[in-house]
């Protein structure tokens, strides 16, 4: 692949990226608007595997067929890199903007409905109040830490995205990479070969 078609493709991952941002902000907005006791569940959490999945997959396959079809390893790493990083680092700072500033009460909901799931998950593991009280402190902790993150808390949680999704980014480029046939034959070359 030359430069032209790997730059090609860092520009259409950095175009289906936002795409899938711009989708995923769509879901979240209608969800805690239109359902809010989706929020937190497994359902919603549901929701978004199967449609982040479906977008991963065809945004993949879009992007390799916009460049020919074609693309090794390296090349379609650092595109699915790219396609899975934009979403993940514009929520995080969506999710913040919109706590503090456009929904102010989304914080206290959210709060609530996983301090009410830890407890319910909590009394069916165990009878000890000492143990489901430590996991409740520790969840509201998690909650503040996620609403009003210090600069070395967005440092380590975009850190440790950019790890996972790189991790990812690389089992997806494993799965999508289909390189040049040995003998593949370019419309091009049919014309030199022609002159």
């Amino acid at each position: 692949m030359d430069s032209n078609t790997l730059t090609s493709a860092k520009s259409l991952a950095i175009k289906y990226g936002l795409i899938w941002t711009a989708i995923n902000l769509v879901i979240f907005l209608l969800v805690y608007y239109a359902g809010p006791q989706l929020m937190g569940t497994w359902k919603y959490s549901a929701i978004q595997l199967v449609i982040g999945l479906g977008l991963a997959i065809y945004f993949t396959l879009e992007i390799r067929k916009e460049i020919g079809g074609f693309w090794s390893f390296s090349e379609a790493l650092k595109s699915i890199f790219i396609l899975f990083i934009i979403p993940t680092i514009i929520l995080f700072f969506f999710s913040i903007v919109f706590a503090r500033w456009i929904e102010p009460s989304y914080e206290s909901k959210i709060t609530e409905m996983t301090l009410n799931a830890t407890t319910e998950l909590m009394e069916r593991i165990t009878d000890d109040q000492e143990i489901i009280d430590k996991a409740i402190s520790d969840a509201e902790i998690a909650m503040v830490k996620q609403f009003h993150p210090s600069f070395m808390d967005i440092v380590k949680s975009i850190g440790f995205s950019v790890i996972i999704y790189f991790i990812g980014a690389m089992i997806w480029a494993a799965i999508f990479k289909k390189d040049r046939p040995v003998f593949y034959r370019t419309e091009q070359a049919d014309e030199e070969l022609n002159d």
